[in-house]
C-alpha cells in the first residue's frame, strides 16, 4: 500500500533542515530546486564541524592520532559509499569533486586508452553538458565520433535507435540515469544489457538518481556509476566514481602529485594502487564525512519510502500544474523522478522564476545545463521545481498559487 504523508512524516524530517525554517523577502521559504542542490540535515554540518574541531590532520602516511582518526574516517566514509552502492570492494569507490569530474576521469583514462580514430561514443538526447561536452573533447583528441541517442517528444529513449546505433566502432556508452531537465528514468539495466551484449562498457550519470531510489551497481551491472555529494544532502565539492575493479586496475592515473603514487625518482614514478592512483594530492576529508552522513541519512529514512513518498507528490504537483492555463509540462516520461519542468505561454521562464522568488519560491529557470535538449524541444529554457524528500504537497498549493498570479501579471 502507499505510505500515506503521516507514515512517512514529512514534518518530522524538515525539522531536521535548518535552511527550510529561513524566510526570503519576509515569506517563508518554499525550496523546490533539489535538482541544482539539496538543503543538508543538520547532523551533517555537525559531521564538518567535528572534523575541524577533533579529528583535522592530512590522511594515509600521518603516525599521529589525529591523522589516523582522519585516515580511518575518511576510508569508512568510502566504505559507507561502497555499502550504499552495492559495489563489490570499497577499493571500487575514487572520490572525486562531482559527477562532471568523475566523468571526465573516464573520459580521459579509459577513453584515451580504448578509443582510437574512427571509433565511436554513444550518448543520449538528453544529457546534462557535463555528459555531452567531456566525450566531445575525447572525440576531438582522438579523431572519434559521438553517436546520439534520440528521444520521443514525451521525453523517452528510442531503444530501437539505440539498439542501431551500436557497432563494433562504439567503445563507451555514457548516459544518465534520470534526466535532470526532464525526470525521465532511464531503463538503463536494459541499455547495459543490450551494450553488455556486443562487448560495450557502459557509464551511468547518477546525479539526479541517488537520492530518489535504491542503486545496486552490481545488479545494473555499470561498468562505471557518478554521483556528486551536494545532491544527496551532503557538501559541494565531494563526489563518487564507481567503477569495476578490473576496469580500474588498468585505467592510467588521472592526474599527478601526491598520495597517488609509491616511489617517485627522477627516472621513475610507480603508481599507488587504486582507489588512491586516482586520488591525487589532499583530499576533501571532511567532504567525504559529510557525504557518507548525507547517504547514511538517506538510508536512515529507507529509499523506498523516500521514492513511494515523492512519487505521491509528484502525482500531486502534475496535476496541480496542468490546471493552470497555458501551462505546457516537458517530460512526460511513464518513469519519472520528480521534476516538475514547464513553459507557461506568453511568459519567459527567467521571468516566472523572479516572481516566484519574491514569493518566497526557488525553483530553477534555464537550459539546466542541457542545450542540445533545449533545442530538440524547441525551447530557449524551461521553469523547473525539483523535489526532494522534505517537500510537501502544501509547498506544491504555494507554487500553483504563485504560478496564478503569475498570468495575472503577464497574460
Amino acid at each position: 500500500m502507499p505510505l500515506t504523508r503521516v507514515e512517512f512524516d514529512v514534518r518530522a524530517i524538515r525539522k531536521d533542515f535548518p535552511a527550510l525554517r529561513e524566510r526570503v523577502h519576509d515569506k517563508p521559504l518554499v525550496y523546490l530546486d533539489n535538482a541544482a542542490t539539496t538543503q543538508k540535515p543538520q547532523v551533517m554540518i555537525e559531521r564538518l564541524t567535528h572534523f575541524y574541531v577533533h579529528e583535522n590532520a592530512n590522511v594515509h602516511r600521518g603516525v599521529h592520532l589525529l591523522s589516523e582518526r582522519a585516515t580511518d574516517a575518511y576510508e569508512l566514509a568510502r566504505k559507507t559509499v561502497s555499502r550504499f552502492l552495492h559495489a563489490a570492494d570499497p577499493r571500487e569507490i575514487v572520490f572525486v569533486r562531482g559527477t562532471t569530474e568523475g566523468i571526465n576521469l573516464v573520459a580521459q583514462t579509459y577513453g584515451r586508452t580504448h578509443v582510437q580514430p574512427g571509433d565511436e561514443i554513444v550518448i543520449t538526447e538528453m544529457e546534462h553538458h557535463s555528459n555531452i561536452v567531456p566525450w566531445q573533447m575525447l572525440c576531438e583528441q582522438r579523431k572519434a565520433r559521438l553517436q546520439v541517442v534520440p528521444m520521443t517528444d514525451a521525453g523517452e529513449l528510442r531503444l530501437d535507435r539505440y539498439e542501431a546505433l551500436l557497432s563494433d566502432r562504439t567503445k563507451m556508452v555514457a548516459v544518465v540515469h534520470v534526466s535532470n531537465a526532464l525526470g525521465t528514468i532511464n531503463p538503463v539495466e536494459k541499455m547495459i544489457q543490450i551494450a553488455h551484449g556486443r562487448g560495450i562498457p557502459v557509464l551511468v550519470d547518477g546525479a539526479q538518481a541517488v537520492a530518489h531510489m535504491p542503486v545496486d551497481v552490481r545488479a545494473m551491472d555499470c561498468d562505471f556509476y557518478t554521483f556528486s555529494g551536494h545532491k544527496i544532502f551532503g557538501p559541494t565539492g565531494i563526489g563518487v566514481l564507481y567503477g569495476k575493479a578490473s576496469l580500474l586496475d588498468d585505467m592510467p592515473p588521472y592526474q599527478g602529485g601526491g598520495d597517488m603514487i609509491s616511489s617517485v625518482t627522477f627516472e621513475r614514478t610507480l603508481y599507488n594502487v587504486v582507489p588512491h592512483k586516482f586520488e591525487a594530492g589532499t583530499p576533501n576529508i571532511a567532504g567525504a564525512l559529510g557525504l557518507a552522513v548525507g547517504l547514511e541519512y538517506v538510508e536512515g529514512v529507507g529509499l523506498d519510502r523516500i521514492g513511494t513518498y515523492e512519487r505521491d507528490l509528484l502525482a500531486y504537483g502534475t496535476d496541480a500544474l496542468l490546471q493552470i492555463p497555458g501551462l505546457q509540462l516537458t517530460g512526460t516520461a511513464g518513469e519519472k523522478a520528480g521534476i516538475l519542468s514547464f513553459v507557461l505561454d506568453g511568459v519567459h521562464p527567467h521571468d516566472i522564476g523572479t516572481i516566484l522568488d519574491r514569493e518566497g519560491i526557488a525553483i530553477r529557470t534555464g537550459h539546466h545545463c542541457c542545450q542540445p535538449l533545449m533545442d530538440r524541444l524547441g525551447v530557449a529554457a524551461t521553469a523547473r521545481a525539483s523535489l526532494a524528500l522534505y517537500n510537501t504537497r502544501q509547498e506544491i498549493d504555494a507554487l500553483a498559487t504563485a504560478l496564478d498570479r503569475v498570468r495575472e501579471v503577464f497574460v
